[in-house]
């Protein structure tokens, strides 16, 4: 069974901003001197485990079709998502387009000396994954696959490279408490099935045992109905 839900949501708060983890390489340098780092931000129709409860596995992947319609208007590149802006869509040091598998982005790197140490940084090996910041504006759960689908993503805010790349914990705790909930809410339908098979068992039994006294008592009405009679019939 697949929920969807249309949660109104802040613009941008801690506990409703999503981060998710991705790729980040060298893209080389251009005949101006430019220094760009590009990679893949998101992956379509590809799940990735969030966490573990109750020994089930609990996922969440992107639909494609997901950044129609997303506001992409000023985007940022920076580092562990803080400190200065390397680059941004505003001014068109960063790109982003959406392909069939993906979100891709590309930036140049060149214009400020902390996105020349960055590209420095990306081109050595010492980082290698980024991580982009974004709200959802509808999304979906399969019970039978326990995965959560973002259907349509609201905002965009930034792409970052990162040291550790990992989902946002907000985010995950958020995932969980709904999964929680709504294991909760199946247990207590359960319970509310089984009280009303209950009931109707008992209300069974009891029609049962009052049919069963009817039948005693009309007996015994139509025995008593039948012995004067027999009495009559008998006299001389």
């Amino acid at each position: 069974m697949i929920r969807t839900s249309k949660p109104a949501r802040p613009q941008r708060t801690i506990k409703n901003l999503h981060r998710r983890s991705f790729e980040i390489r060298a893209g080389g340098m251009t005949e101006d001197g430019g220094i760009w780092v590009e990679g893949r931000a998101a992956t379509f129709d590809s799940p990735t485990v969030l966490f573990e409860w109750d020994g089930v596995e609990y996922s969440e992947q992107i639909a494609s079709g997901a950044f129609d319609g997303c506001y992409m208007g000023d985007v940022i590149f920076n580092y562990n998502h803080g400190g200065h802006v390397l680059a941004r869509t505003r001014n068109r040091t960063l790109s982003l387009e959406v392909k069939d598998d993906g979100l891709y982005m590309r930036a140049r790197l060149d214009g400020t000396e902390e996105g020349r140490k960055i590209y420095e940084e990306v081109t050595g090996g010492y980082i290698d994954r980024m991580s982009f910041a974004f709200t959802i504006r509808e999304e979906a759960f399969d019970q039978t696959t326990r995965t959560w689908t973002v259907q349509k993503v609201k905002r965009l805010y930034d792409v970052s490279a990162v040291d550790i790349p990992a989902y946002d914990d907000t985010s995950i705790e958020a995932r969980r408490a709904d999964a929680e909930r709504m294991a909760l809410e199946h247990r207590n339908a359960d319970a509310g099935r089984e009280g009303l098979e209950h009931r109707g068992v008992a209300d069974a039994m009891a029609l049962l045992r009052r049919v069963r006294i009817r039948t005693k008592l009309a007996l015994f009405l139509a025995k008593e109905r039948r012995i004067p009679h027999e009495k009559a019939k008998s006299a001389p």
